[in-house]
């Protein structure tokens, strides 16, 4: 029977949260907000704004681990980092999304992005199980790819609990696809006979990350972006169900004692909530944008806090298995996607 190592690897770090008074959290806050921080001012200075801050916080808490001792007095505010403000950046996440945008997208937009996602993230799983990868790690990498990148790994996480290891190959996954394919899409535009409606809808139900959607969307021209941008969105709601689902799904694989202690996401409602906020309330756009920063900056401490437990040793143990997985996941939501964009005729 297979055992669970990652359950005894969470409870140390749960442990830290519960106890730590304040004044013990602040070292490791503020190293994961120095890194964030820097991966926000990189991403400003390089002008290149698909590069994700989420993605530059997790490589250089990597280094930092992996270079340079980590002092003790540091842990109590990683793992508060890992877990609290993980939830708390999720739960403002939902503030960039109205239902009306995603109303807008009609019926048959909002079927091609479900029917996308849902398939995608089940031929992942089954492949994943099929090529021997790790079932944790092919969730991970099943989410990043058929949602939302980035913070669909690090999300579906809070219910997978998977080592840090498997975030971080998951999270290089797909950002190595999404930006191959943030480059190739928009030379694919003629040649596949899409139009700026169906080229942005391909684009948002099909690459990884937010960023990258934007960048090869409006490629294609404003209507392209505007369209690629909105089923994107529609993925990022999307988000709340299948980490729901994923949580029941987990919960009634176990009895007993550790049914108890398995996870349910209440912060995926707090995601909801912010949503149904957004659509009913008008937020200057001000405002907004500082919400959208402070969502990002919260979302890097988070990643910056699981690079700094990242092992590149036992990053590299995993092997080449679940590479080859998220290459699959990159080709077949491609292809399906487009598939589905002929089905419903755009």
């Amino acid at each position: 029977m297979k055992s669970t190592p990652t359950a005894a690897e969470h409870r140390p770090l749960l442990s830290a949260i519960r106890l730590a008074p304040t004044t013990q959290l602040l070292p490791g806050l503020f190293l994961t907000a120095a890194i964030a921080t820097t991966a926000i001012v990189i991403r400003n200075l390089t002008g290149w704004m698909a590069l994700s801050p989420l993605i530059v916080s997790i490589l250089i808490g990597m280094l930092i681990r992996n270079a340079l001792p980590l002092s003790a007095t540091a842990e109590p505010g990683i793992a508060f980092s890992l877990r609290r403000i993980l939830r708390f950046g999720i739960v403002l996440l939902g503030l960039q999304v109205t239902l009306a945008q995603i109303l807008s997208l009609g019926g048959a937009g909002l079927a091609m992005v479900a029917l996308t996602l849902v398939a995608t993230f089940l031929a992942i799983r089954i492949v994943g199980r099929a090529m021997g990868v790790e079932q944790e790690l092919t969730d991970l990498i099943a989410a990043g790819t058929s949602v939302c990148g980035a913070s669909a790994v690090i999300a579906a996480n809070t219910v997978v609990r998977g080592k840090q290891e498997h975030v971080a190959y998951a999270v290089a996954c797909v950002t190595l696809f999404g930006s191959l394919s943030m480059l190739i899409y928009p030379l694919l535009a003629g040649p596949l006979g899409l139009d700026a409606r169906g080229y942005g809808l391909w684009t948002g139900a099909t690459i990884h990350e937010v960023a990258q959607v934007v960048a090869a969307a409006f490629q294609g021209g404003d209507v392209a972006g505007q369209f690629g941008t909105i089923s994107k969105l529609a993925r990022v709601v999307m988000l709340a169900p299948l980490i729901m689902t994923l949580a029941f799904a987990m919960r009634s694989g176990v009895e007993g004692p550790a049914k108890a202690s398995a996870p349910m996401p209440w912060f995926v409602l707090g995601f909801i909530g912010m949503m149904l906020v957004n659509s009913a309330v008008a937020i200057p756009t001000g405002a907004s944008q500082t919400l959208v920063t402070l969502t990002n900056f919260l979302l890097s401490m988070a990643l910056a806090a699981m690079g700094l437990h990242t092992d590149i040793r036992k990053l590299k143990a995993e092997g080449w298995r679940p590479l080859a997985l998220g290459a699959f996941g990159w080709l077949f939501i491609a292809a399906f996607g487009y598939a589905m964009l002929k089905l419903f005729a755009f």
